[in-house]
């Protein structure tokens, strides 16, 4: 889902500095409500494998450009689940970062719409697992069609927000509405997939009984609210 160069330039970049603010911000207060609920080893932990993996994500899973995009796996709903929405959105927006500073440097100036395009559909899903997991359901134990729409959620945030910086940057014009839809389509379908690959990770987790009450994992992987 990486903005291409180009296609919001300008005075127009203005906007993603302010979108990117709000949303690390806020990021920032997730994450420091884990720090007083679970310690800052347990933050830190976690955090530090978020970022790891969406660095993986990004730089080892196959990515393919299609349209004004590329289309990536990031398993946003994944690491919600299991290691929380704070240490979540540290890990994209630091994945994201050193794939940017190390790997491709390109991508920098684009930095604030893609961590937009990442962190607001994460909060979004986080807000949605609330409603869609009942308290007394650990996370072990959702069954497909939960999963599947935490999955619609933060995928389709991330379709919406391509969408916005592309008609923002490049306007209505026919080319760049296909080019949008041609993405939106392409992306989607991963919505397939990491349905699947939730329920396979939880079901390693309720595996690995030996995880339960360790700092390395989200509290309510195993627990009821």
């Amino acid at each position: 889902m990486h903005i291409e160069p180009g296609l919001v330039d300008g005075s127009k970049i203005l906007l993603s500095y302010a979108t990117a603010a709000a949303s690390l911000g806020y990021g920032a207060r997730l994450a420091f409500d884990t720090l007083r609920k679970d310690g800052p080893l347990s933050l830190l932990l976690r955090a530090a494998i978020a970022s790891a993996l969406v660095f993986c994500f990004f730089e080892v899973l196959p990515t393919h450009p299609v349209g004004v995009s590329e289309v990536h796996f990031i398993l946003g709903s994944t690491l919600l689940l299991v290691l929380g929405v704070g240490p979540a959105a540290i890990g994209l927006a630091a994945g994201l970062l050193v794939q940017g500073l190390f790997f491709a440097p390109d991508d920098l100036p684009q930095y604030a719409m893609n961590v937009t395009t990442l962190l607001v559909p994460l909060f979004a899903t986080a807000a949605l697992a609330r409603k869609v997991i009942p308290g007394q359901v650990a996370y072990v134990d959702i069954r497909y069609a939960q999963a599947l729409k935490l999955s619609l959620a933060y995928q389709g945030g991330i379709v919406l927000w391509v969408g916005f910086w592309a008609l923002y940057g490049q306007g209505l014009g026919a080319e760049n509405l296909s080019s949008i839809g041609t993405f939106g389509v392409a992306y989607m379908s991963v919505v397939l997939l990491e349905p699947v690959i939730d329920l396979a990770v939880l079901a390693v987790a309720k595996a690995l009984h030996k995880l339960k009450g360790s700092p390395l994992v989200e509290r309510r992987l195993y627990h009821v609210a």
